[in-house]
């Protein structure tokens, strides 16, 4: 049981510590950084996804996911 509970306990830290520093805690750039990028409209989905993946370091999947679960078409 112990065992089970260190391998679980030490499986959590693994994959705490390597997430990007981004997605753990909001950096306050999440904001600027697509305002600074011209034509940005949050509910296109092509621009929201560009922005993402230069901003937020994502890669196309994860982005895309995120901008069609924020509303983007």
């Amino acid at each position: 049981m112990l065992m089970r509970t260190l391998a679980v306990s030490m499986f959590c830290l693994l994959a705490f510590a390597s997430c990007p520093r981004a997605m753990r805690a909001d950096d306050g750039k999440g904001a600027i950084c697509p305002a600074r990028r011209p034509p940005y409209d949050p509910k296109n989905l092509k621009l929201c996804v560009d922005a993402c993946i230069a901003c937020d370091n994502g890669t196309r999947v994860t982005c895309t996911t995120s901008c069609t679960l924020k509303g983007a078409k």
